[in-house]
């Protein structure tokens, strides 16, 4: 069946809006997702009037309003991944102090479900809700590794492959070779490929079948998460916590 069009106009003018924390001003919101000013403008109205979207009226600007947290409130609270995984994943944090993220795979894409952020002067910029891709990404490459063969060919030529740092894989070829080695290793690194200066490395979280349902990474500025520190320390920390969050959820389903 066909969409409906008016609630997929209202529906993408909230996943615009997801991208701006601070506002955005109608036309430029109109601008972005395609409609005229005075279509845009009737469904912010309606978004306005049921509190999805707050209008501030000093700056003419729209942002997301509390309505939406509303919705997702037992979302992500009900969450057994999320619940067994942040103590480990908390303890992960305080030990290398850099940035955790908890993510997996939500409409071919990465979705960062949980985060949990160091003491450091210089820090992530990412939030829970975030989606970035599959090929870049050290969690996404993970993601990938746990995939049956017919459904990694179909995400394959699904992904549109784009340069952000000279690091970043751009083919298909390299990508699957990658894959492999997440494999045989398990972990994977995002080696500066999404962001210049950022390096994560991340794994696995198996379910109770030892399938991969989800995966984590450190992250953190590449002068503080380096190769050397990687090999020396982080390389086990992220297998011990795979270990154990992947054991407890063993533990929780039974």
């Amino acid at each position: 069946m066909a969409n409906v069009q008016s609630v997929e106009r209202a529906l993408t003018l909230l996943n615009v809006l997801s991208e701006y924390p601070d506002g955005i001003q109608v036309t430029r919101l109109s601008e972005q997702v395609g409609l005229t000013k005075s279509t845009t403008h009737r469904l912010l109205t309606t978004l306005v009037n049921m509190n999805y979207v707050l209008k501030d009226k000093d700056s003419d600007k729209y942002k997301l309003g509390y309505q939406v947290v509303y919705l997702s409130r037992q979302l992500l609270n009900n969450s057994d991944l999320i619940q067994v995984s942040r103590p480990y994943l908390k303890k992960l944090c305080d030990d290398v102090n850099e940035a955790i993220h908890l993510c997996i795979e939500d409409n071919e894409e990465v979705l960062y479900i949980d985060k949990l952020e160091s003491t450091q002067t210089i820090r992530m910029y990412s939030r829970i809700g975030n989606r970035r891709p599959f090929y870049c990404t050290g969690v996404g490459k993970v993601l990938l590794a746990g995939m049956e063969p017919e459904r990694y060919e179909q995400t394959l030529q699904k992904i549109d492959f784009e340069v952000r740092t000279p690091n970043t894989i751009t083919t298909p070829e390299k990508l699957t070779e990658e894959v492999s080695r997440v494999k045989e290793l398990g972990y994977a690194l995002d080696n500066v490929e999404v962001e210049e200066g950022i390096r994560c490395i991340a794994a696995p979280i198996y379910n109770a079948k030892g399938n991969i349902i989800a995966s984590f990474s450190i992250s953190g500025p590449s002068n503080r998460v380096t190769l050397e520190r990687i090999q020396d320390e982080l390389i086990e920390r992220v297998r011990q916590t795979t270990r154990e969050i992947s054991e407890q959820l063993k533990l929780w389903n039974t």
